[in-house]
């Protein structure tokens, strides 16, 4: 599961988050987000409609999305999450309980995930 924390200090990280819910809604939430890390930090409005034009997308509905902050709400639910986990950093990936912060490894994440299989045992019980 994905939520959002655009940053305060960050210029166009609500808008990012908007389109990236916007392409969601359209089938290609994974695509733009690739898009949106890739174009990084040129992420104003007219480069995200060239996104959204790129991944063929209907302009048209995304650029009403965008305009009219459709997921603002879905957006400050996870802002608040986000605040009342104490979040900081992204991504911040949670396995089992178990917070990892900021870009790691694929063999961390491993470690961990193994880690948690052999704390669960034969039963496989969760904490």
């Amino acid at each position: 599961m994905v939520k959002h924390l655009p940053y305060r200090y960050r210029d166009y990280s609500r808008i990012a988050a908007e389109a990236s819910l916007a392409a969601r809604d359209q089938g290609k939430f994974r695509e733009m987000h690739h898009l949106l890390l890739d174009r990084s930090p040129k992420l104003d409005r007219a480069s995200l409609i060239g996104c959204a034009t790129e991944l063929k997308l209907d302009v048209p509905r995304f650029t009403k999305d965008l305009d009219t902050m459709r997921h603002e709400k879905e957006i400050d639910r996870d802002l608040k999450l986000g605040e009342a986990l104490d979040l900081y950093n992204t991504p911040t990936i949670f396995i089992n309980g178990v917070k990892l912060l900021g870009d790691r490894p694929i063999e961390e994440y491993r470690a961990v995930i193994d880690g948690e299989l052999k704390a669960a045992g034969p039963g496989g019980k969760n904490r």
